[in-house]
């Protein structure tokens, strides 16, 4: 006998994302109960959904494991994240970042270096969590030892790295939309530089005239002991540098990802074990457990220090790879009942004009975005969806690859219970309302967009693609 299934009813559909809404906001916010369980319980919901449309648990499993199957590049490079902060804790290499940051950075342009620094490291791996978790950590120590507010810190450090993120041809998001919108990678980066350029570059008035108040505020006592600790325990020389150095050259010569991050842990083991004198087990050890203080053999360590070390290891990715999966079960059960379908078809509806157009698609980005808090497939069904639109208005594909990084991408650190706002809070030691004013660009961006499509700036035409 063939299951009957029908499409849901816009109100259905609907209430999967209000519902969830509702559930993550009000337990998460208000009775602090865990992101996951959160996710599981609108899960619930919306299969009951889908099981009132027709669908029986084993369409639902194909739903879910559909998208888990698209989120395992984005699980293998989190815990690679994991391996190569332990390894570079091993190696020195995060640590010789923050001395010579401790040493010659001036309070007073941190935060302009911070954003600089994140930047730079993210366009290089592709990865904004790579950034945040490496050059992120030893940053956001510096800015605690100079005085600098860790709320501020974080904000540059975390704009800087989705910055990178998003220009770079080598991130996931970045190859995901150009892949979707069927837009040169390339031709989505030049685009995207429309609205990230003018974003960040009012972040970094900011952040630097924010700056000028930190000046002379460093405790310089506290600093030097701290060095000194740092050299006690790693032999900071050239040396050190060799596992970044790895991981570029691996990426030069376009080696995916995943592979350049493990090569370059496999380096710092090594580094570590010659040049710090460490125990090579240990440093195998540290890539899934972490780095621990104990590895390094020196009794007395302070607090500070033992606090900045300890970091990285697969096993502090878990929490995160488990958001991950109950995030995706919701979408994919949501995607398989039809509910996104029917949502973006009828707000589709109500296109009128370029600006109406840009409009409905920043909703819809926004909406699903802080409903699943995750962007892949936030590009993924509305890039798809939005398409066809786009065309019809003679309006180059560029505008919506870039439109749904800039509403999904870049919004996404902004997000308490997304997988990247979990992320760098917890790789930072900072909540989200500490840093949320300070990601600058992260919002501007979206309102950038909006300006532009009301006013035809930066609007190609399908024609000049």
């Amino acid at each position: 006998m063939t299951q009957k299934f029908r499409y849901p009813t816009f109100l259905e559909s609907i209430s999967t994302i209000m519902v969830m809404v509702v559930v993550v906001v009000i337990g998460f916010i208000f009775f602090n109960i865990p992101i996951q369980i959160l996710l599981l319980i609108s899960s619930a919901y919306a299969a009951f959904i889908a099981y009132r449309v027709g669908l029986r648990w084993k369409d639902l499993e194909e739903g879910i494991t559909k998208r888990l199957s698209a989120a395992m590049p984005a699980i293998f490079i989190i815990l690679a994240v994991g391996i190569i902060v332990g390894s570079w804790m091993f190696s020195g290499t995060v640590p010789a970042l923050i001395y010579y940051g401790l040493k010659f950075l001036n309070p007073s342009l941190l935060l302009v270096s911070a954003f600089i620094i994140s930047a730079i490291t993210s366009v290089a791996t592709g990865t904004a969590w790579g950034s945040a978790s490496t050059a992120g950590i030893a940053l956001i120590s510096i800015a605690s030892q100079l005085g600098v507010p860790s709320g501020m810190g974080a904000g540059a450090i975390i704009a800087g790295a989705v910055f990178g993120d998003k220009m770079s041809p080598l991130s996931d998001t970045t190859n995901l939309a150009a892949l979707v919108t069927k837009v040169n990678i390339f031709a989505h980066i030049k685009s995207m530089m429309w609205t990230t350029i003018p974003a960040s570059m009012i972040g970094l008035i900011v952040w630097f005239f924010a700056g000028l108040h930190f000046k002379g505020q460093a405790n310089s006592k506290q600093i030097q002991k701290l060095l000194k600790e740092l050299m006690t325990i790693y032999n900071i020389n050239f040396v050190v540098w060799l596992p970044l150095i790895v991981i570029v050259i691996c990426l030069i010569f376009r080696i995916s990802t995943v592979p350049s991050m493990l090569i370059s842990s496999l380096s710092a083991i090594i580094i570590g074990t010659f040049n710090n004198h460490f125990n090579i087990v240990d440093g195998f050890k540290s890539t899934f457990d972490g780095f621990n203080h104990t590895m390094a053999h020196q009794p007395h360590l302070s607090k500070n220090v033992t606090t900045l070390i300890e970091q990285g290891g697969m096993m502090s990715m878990t929490q995160i790879i488990v958001t991950i999966f109950c995030g995706y079960a919701f979408a994919g059960i949501v995607e398989k009942a039809g509910c996104l379908d029917v949502i973006l078809e009828t707000v589709s509806k109500g296109v009128k004009s370029v600006g109406t157009l840009i409009l409905i698609t920043v909703v819809c980005c926004l909406m699903l975005v802080f409903a699943a808090g995750v962007a892949s497939i936030v590009i993924i069904m509305i890039g798809v969806l939005m398409k066809e639109m786009f065309e019809k208005m003679n309006i180059s594909k560029s505008v919506l690859s870039r439109t749904l990084e800039d509403s999904s991408t870049m919004v996404l650190p902004l997000i308490p219970w997304g997988t990247s706002g979990i992320y760098y809070s917890q790789q930072l030691n900072v909540s989200v309302n500490q840093y949320l004013i300070w990601t600058i660009p992260c919002y501007l961006c979206t309102l950038i967009t909006l300006v532009y499509g009301f006013t035809g700036i930066g609007i190609k035409k399908l024609s000049k693609d």
